[in-house]
C-alpha cells in the first residue's frame, strides 16, 4: 500500500496526503513531510520515494541547529551509563560461575580496560549507522553528521572518534571549545570535519 504523507503547510501539519494529491499540491523540494513510521519531518528531496515519484534531486542539507554542551554532555553520560551496566552485568554474571578469586578479580578489574574500549566501538558502529547517534544521543535527538549534513562512514566515525584523545589531552579544553564557535564544535569536530546536530521538531 503507498504510504500516505502528513505535509506541513503555513508551520502546521495536515493530511495525510496521498502521493496523487501531493503532486496537485504542487509539493516543493523544501517542503517538510512526514508517514507514520517516520521519526521526524524531513525535507521532501530527503525522501527517496518523493524523490523518485515527485521528479527532484537531492539538494544538500546544511545543518543550522546544533547539539548544546549539556546535550552533548548528558548524551555521554548516558551512553558510559549503558556500556558499563551492560558489561558489568555480564561481569556479575561470569562471577557467579567461577568461585576462584583470582579470576573474579581478574574479571573485575579486566572491566576497567573493557568498558572504554567497548564504548569506543559503541560510538563508531552507533554514529556511523543510519540513525547517526548512540543511544544517549538519540534520547536526547542530536545526532553526528558531516559538514553538510550527511550521515558519515565507519572510517570517519573512526576517525573522528580516535580525535577525541586530543581533546582529553588539551585537559578537556577541546570539549570546552564548542562555546566560542557558532556551529558549537569540539576540538575532535573540528579536526575530524563533523558536527553534532539537533534533529528537526515541529
Amino acid at each position: 500500500m503507498p504510504a500516505s504523507y502528513l505535509l506541513v503547510i503555513n508551520g502546521k501539519p495536515e493530511g495525510p496526503f496521498s502521493i496523487e494529491q501531493l503532486k496537485e499540491k504542487g509539493v516543493k523540494a523544501g517542503d517538510f513531510l512526514k508517514t507514520a513510521a517516520m521519526d521526524d519531518y524531513k525535507e521532501a528531496h530527503e525522501i527517496a520515494e518523493l524523490r523518485h515519484l515527485l521528479g527532484f534531486g537531492q539538494q544538500p542539507l546544511i545543518p543550522q541547529y546544533f547539539g548544546s554542551f549539556d546535550q552533548r554532555l548528558l548524551a555521554s553520560a548516558l551512553d558510559w551509563f549503558f556500556v558499563s551496566g551492560a558489561l558489568i552485568l555480564a561481569a556479575f554474571i561470569l562471577t557467579l560461575f567461577t568461585a576462584d578469586k583470582a579470576t573474579r578479580l581478574f574479571i573485575a578489574f579486566g572491566l576497567l580496560a573493557v568498558i572504554p574500549a567497548a564504548k569506543f566501538i559503541y560510538h563508531i558502529i552507533l554514529e556511523s549507522s543510519a540513525k547517526q547517534a548512540t543511544y544517549g544521543k538519540q534520547i536526547l535527538r542530536i545526532k553526528v553528521c558531516d559538514m553538510q549534513g550527511n550521515r558519515i562512514g565507519f572510517a570517519h566515525a573512526l576517525g573522528r572518534n580516535f580525535a577525541k584523545l586530543f581533546s582529553v589531552l588539551t585537559f578537556f579544553i577541546g570539549y570546552l571549545m564548542c562555546f566560542f564557535n557558532k556551529q558549537q564544535q569540539c576540538l575532535h569536530d573540528m579536526i575530524a570535519g563533523t558536527l553534532v546536530m539537533k534533529d528537526r521538531l515541529f
